[in-house]
This record gives C-alpha cells, sequence and structure tokens, in this order.
C-alpha cells in the first residue's frame, strides 16, 4: 500500500533554519519593506524560529518509514473509506480514515482533512456524525480527491502525551502527526505526490496553517475559522491558546500577553506565501472576531503580492455566519482546489 518518497521537507526545513541563526526571538518578524524573494526567505527563516520559541522545536530528525495498517473497509457510494494506523513516531501509531474515490484512471488529487475540537475527531470530517457542514473529507472523495482524516492527539481514539514524549507543546506534536500524514499520502499509489493540500475548521483551520508553514509539499489549503491575531483574540486573552492542548509556554514563558509572543498569525500567513490559502472568517464568528481576521490577510498580503506577485492565491471570504462552513462557503472552497489542486 505505500512507496517510499524522498524527503524534500526536511532538507528545505533544515536550510531554512541556517538562516535562522541571528533571529532575535524578542523582536516579531516585519512584513513590510521586503521587496524581494532572497530578503523574504531570511525573515521566513526567523518566522519558524520565533514559532518554535514557544511550540518546541521541529522534530526534524525523526526520520522513519512510512507504515499503514488497515484495520477495515467500508464501501460507500462513489469512494471506499478505509480505517487505518499510520506510524508518526516509534510506538505511536496515529489513528485515521482514509477516503479512496472509485474508479480512479491515474493517481489524483489528495487532502489532509483536520477535525475540529469534538470529542468524534477524524469520525466528524469522514462524514461518520457530528456536524455535516464539517463533512468535508466525504464531500472531497466524492469530488475526486483522495483524503485522509486523522486524530489530533487525545481525540477520537488517539490518545498520546505529548509532553511525557519531549515534547513541549501538543501543537508542535500535531505538525510532526500531520507531516507524517503528508508522507501517508505520498506514499499512496492514488495520490499524485506534488498535487497534496490540507483544509480544517477551527482546531483544523489553525493547524493547516501551523502544518503548512513547516511542509512545503503542501500545496493549496483552506482554512476555516482558524484564526485571528493574538491581540483580537477574545481581547487579547490567550488563555485559551496556553492550555496543555496546544502550547503551555504562551503562559509559562510570555505570560499571555499578545505584545510578548514573538510569533502572530500575519507572520504565519505570510509564511505559506506564494502558496495557495482560501480563509473562511464569519462575521459573527465569536471564537475569532472577525476584524482580527482582516487584519492577518491585510498584513500578509504585500507578500503574496509585492514578492511573489501571487495576490490572487491569498483569499478570504466573510460570510454572515457564526463559527460555521456555510454550504455555499465550502462550494467556494473547493472549487479553489479544483484551481490549484486538480
Amino acid at each position: 500500500m505505500s512507496r517510499p518518497a524522498p524527503d524534500l521537507a526536511r532538507r528545505n526545513f533544515l536550510s531554512a533554519m541556517a538562516g535562522a541563526l541571528a533571529c532575535s526571538p524578542q523582536t516579531k518578524v516585519q512584513l513590510d519593506g521586503v521587496r524581494n524573494r532572497a530578503g523574504w526567505a531570511k525573515r521566513r527563516a526567523c518566522i519558524l524560529e520565533h514559532m518554535q520559541s514557544v511550540m518546541g522545536r521541529f522534530p526534524a530528525g525523526k526520520g522513519l518509514p512510512t507504515k499503514i495498517v488497515r484495520l477495515g473497509e467500508t464501501e460507500q457510494a462513489g469512494f471506499t473509506q478505509v480505517k487505518i494506523t499510520f506510524l508518526s513516531e516509534e510506538d505511536d501509531h496515529v489513528p485515521a480514515y482514509l477516503l479512496v474515490p472509485k474508479n480512479l484512471e491515474r493517481p489524483a488529487p489528495a487532502v489532509l482533512c483536520l477535525h475540529q475540537t469534538v470529542r468524534l475527531g477524524k469520525a466528524e470530517p469522514a462524514g461518520l456524525g457530528g456536524n455535516p457542514q464539517l463533512h468535508y473529507a466525504r464531500e472531497l472523495a466524492e469530488r475526486g480527491y483522495v483524503t485522509l482524516a486523522p486524530d489530533y492527539p487525545n481525540f477520537g481514539e488517539y490518545r498520546f502525551d505529548p509532553y511525557q514524549h519531549g515534547y513541549l507543546s501538543a501543537t508542535m506534536k500535531g505538525i510532526w502527526n500531520h507531516r507524517r500524514a503528508v508522507d501517508v499520502l505520498r506514499s499512496l499509489p492514488d495520490v499524485a505526490p506534488d498535487r497534496i493540500g490540507a483544509i480544517g475548521h477551527s482546531l483544523g483551520g489553525h493547524n493547516t496553517l501551523f502544518v503548512g508553514v513547516f511542509d512545503e509539499r503542501i500545496k493549496a489549503m483552506i482554512s476555516s475559522c482558524g484564526f485571528n491575531s493574538f491581540k483580537k483574540y477574545y481581547g487579547g486573552n490567550l488563555t485559551g491558546w496556553s492550555h496543555e492542548g496546544y502550547m503551555p509556554l504562551i503562559a509559562e514563558k510570555y505570560g499571555k500577553d499578545p505584545a510578548r509572543m514573538p510569533f502572530d498569525f500575519p507572520e504565519l500567513i505570510a509564511a505559506l506565501a506564494p502558496r495557495p490559502l482560501f480563509v473562511n472568517a464569519p462575521l459573527r464568528d465569536a471564537n475569532f472576531e472577525v476584524s482580527g481576521v482582516k487584519d492577518c490577510v491585510a498584513a500578509a498580503l504585500p507578500i503574496y503580492d509585492r514578492v511573489f506577485h501571487a495576490a490572487e492565491r491569498l483569499v478570504a471570504v466573510y460570510p454572515d455566519a457564526g463559527h460555521e462552513f456555510p454550504p455555499e462557503v465550502r462550494k467556494m472552497a473547493y472549487q479553489f482546489f479544483d484551481r490549484w489542486l486538480a
């Protein structure tokens, strides 16, 4: 079920880190004044360094073979749903659902589908319960994409204490697992390895950004209700970001103070450039106040525009809805994938 794939992401990451040695975590990376790609590459390396000062180090040295265990499969209209585990690191097997469209005539684009904060975990995007608005792994499989929906640590069927295994945040463990999920997709003969995207809502919305920053093999992303600026997140109260499910150092090292944080979401979005990003940011989202989303997009747009001449690849929509992924927005988002992946 698998084939070896070269690990370009690790080499690219280590190369970027070589340019980050002079970064000061006390000073946020400035997005203005960048005029060329060489100058931006240095600032981008600093963004990754600053993220790691909060999340812990990216475990770049954990080279492991891809190992997939099939636990069972169910035939659905238009696709086969396979329950699997995949090897993330030694003695750590992540449960996931793999959805493969039927009658593929050639390798298809694939999408990593990350769930929201819901006890069901992976089952919700796979269409096995929860909110029908968030069955995007199923809907994309019906559209012809191979999709993979893994559990985030301590959701669904997955139990893992990242802190007992040397991680400084569950966020970084999630990044590592999701990067390994990309390894899984690239190993499948049904997948076109250079046409992989990622999508997520809420928890999955920001985890899509996080893994996208650290894994440039992800070629297009959709983030629904996933972020705003730290200073506008509940009026600057970062408690929600600082518990053990995310990044405890936000409290322990940075006092939950947005002004002390070495990174914010404008830099993360800019670090994705020039890869395509679609943002769903509803006007009545109580979790991520919409003006804070608009601030982030406006700050990152010059990097897409001036540096890469790719402003059309950063798209944000603001539906009149709450913390939701409405049908008409999902249609736009899937068409965005069709444009950039299919």
